[in-house]
């Protein structure tokens, strides 16, 4: 694998934790929404990645041995999670059997989720900064 191939894997590491993070802060914004439907009810949104591979290097390798994996973000889904049903006649968005309804956002979850997804950003972008020294480094060793 080139070097040059960690920038790639390491920005397309990048650009799937800040989809992450996007759909986290999401789902934490939306947490304490409230509707009369459940139809119309936020509910919590989580990203979809794989592995991807490159044909980059396909040309100068037929058995594709020097090929970059990256990660690909195949979607946004909706979780399937159970929305939270209160019954409270007197709210001013209760349906007409005094029903309100709220998304099924665990906060405690998002943060998690959150935690984990800026340490995975900043994990690439000091692989990505490690990979630049060494090219600068081995650039050097050809002025001696």
């Amino acid at each position: 694998m080139s070097l040059y191939n960690v920038f790639d894997i390491a920005g397309s590491g990048m650009s799937a934790q800040n989809i992450r993070l996007n759909t986290t802060a999401s789902n934490i914004s939306n947490a304490n929404s409230i509707s009369s439907s459940q139809d119309k009810v936020y509910r919590a949104r989580h990203p979809v990645f794989a592995a991807e591979l490159t044909k980059a290097s396909a040309a100068h390798d037929p058995n594709q041995l020097n090929a970059s994996v990256g990660v690909k973000v195949l979607g946004i889904v909706e979780s399937d999670k159970p929305l939270q049903v209160e019954y409270n006649p007197n709210h001013p968005s209760a349906d007409k059997d005094g029903y309100i309804y709220k998304p099924n956002v665990n906060v405690v979850e998002e943060m998690a989720n959150m935690i984990s997804a800026s340490r995975s950003y900043q994990t690439n972008v000091q692989v990505a900064d490690a990979a630049k020294q060494m090219l600068s480094k081995t650039l050097l060793l050809g002025q001696r």
